[in-house]
């Protein structure tokens, strides 16, 4: 055999190994990668109220089954682009124009992480969060509104994703499984079920992510009323959860518009607020950048009672130095 003839022989024998190879690299099919993670949404949703069944159609449609190159190269699951406020790594991908700034995470649950703030801390998405973790439909609608995609159809596609595949029993808490055989214990398709206990909390070790343990929220009493201290990623669908109350008492009993956004280190209230200060605590001179909210949240006396009390009017504020009265009306 000459050398030409065995360097053939070589590169067939290469191609009859590779093509099976390639051929056994299968994408992931829609069933499998819900079942892969629809816990991580599930827990996304507990944090945030983000709908798990809204969170797993946008990484199947954003993301095509996790089977994009944004996916499996960069772990970008809902196509997010870097935008301004992004500090994190970045990929140059091609979209509506060539080589634009995406997203790069470490991990998927990096990304859905991500996604889940990018959602919470957009104030043009800050609506959503009225609506029950329950109501598909409208937070499908809603999104589209607030403009996360440019498609025209793009609710009609999430709605019919979420339909189709029973996700919303993922917003209730059942547990379905998706996939009509069951993953084997070393494909990359593998359901996550490596759960372990972390002080009586839940932690997910598949797929090299991690759920956050939540540490414990610091509590006081102020004017004989219970507050809280919010926490970096806190909502009020969480924080409502966590103390077993409805997000409407959080907003009126701090007294607050439906589109605050919580920012760590907001005292909050879970308990109504009083008419006046407590004893000892007459007066307070306004100090520069001081409102009557953040005033009336210091001392846990209600808002309108703090203008009754100085004969202000609703809606104004009041100079720095001026001396407001906690306790009494002034005359």
């Amino acid at each position: 055999m000459t050398s030409n003839n065995r360097f053939y022989t070589f590169i067939i024998a290469i191609i009859i190994i590779v093509l099976p190879l390639n051929a056994s690299a299968k994408k992931l099919t829609r069933a499998q990668y819900i079942d892969k993670y629809k816990k991580l949404a599930q827990e996304e949703m507990k944090r945030t109220g983000i709908p798990a069944s809204i969170t797993i159609a946008q990484a199947l449609l954003e993301s095509d089954n996790g089977n994009s190159v944004l996916a499996r190269k960069s772990n970008n699951h809902f196509g997010i682009k870097c935008h301004k406020s992004w500090k994190g790594r970045t990929v140059r991908h091609d979209d509506d124009r060539r080589r634009e700034c995406f997203r790069k995470y470490d991990r998927v649950y990096d990304s859905y992480k991500d996604h889940s703030n990018f959602l919470v801390s957009g104030r043009r998405y800050a609506f959503l969060f009225s609506y029950k973790s329950t109501d598909y439909k409208r937070w499908a609608k809603g999104l589209r509104k607030a403009g996360y995609a440019t498609d025209p159809k793009y609710a009609k596609r999430l709605i019919k994703i979420i339909e189709d595949n029973k996700l919303y029993l993922l917003d209730n808490g059942i547990s379905h499984t998706y996939a009509k055989t069951r993953p084997t214990k070393n494909s990359s398709t593998r359901k996550t079920k490596n759960i372990r206990k972390v002080n009586k909390q839940k932690v997910y070790d598949d797929d090299n992510f991690e759920i956050d343990i939540y540490k414990k929220h610091r509590k006081g009493v102020r004017n004989r009323i219970k507050f809280i201290v919010a926490k970096k990623g806190d909502t009020f669908y969480s924080l409502a959860k966590e103390f077993k109350l409805m997000q409407w008492q959080l907003y009126k009993y701090n007294e607050l518009p439906k589109d605050y956004i919580l920012q760590e280190g907001d005292l909050l209230y879970i308990q109504p607020k009083r008419s006046k200060a407590e004893h000892g605590k007459n007066y307070h001179v306004v100090k520069p950048g001081e409102t009557m909210h953040i005033i009336s949240q210091i001392y846990g006396i209600k808002l309108k009672k703090l203008y009754k009390k100085n004969n202000m009017e609703a809606g104004t504020e009041p100079e720095p130095g001026t001396k407001l009265s906690l306790r009494k009306n002034k005359k």
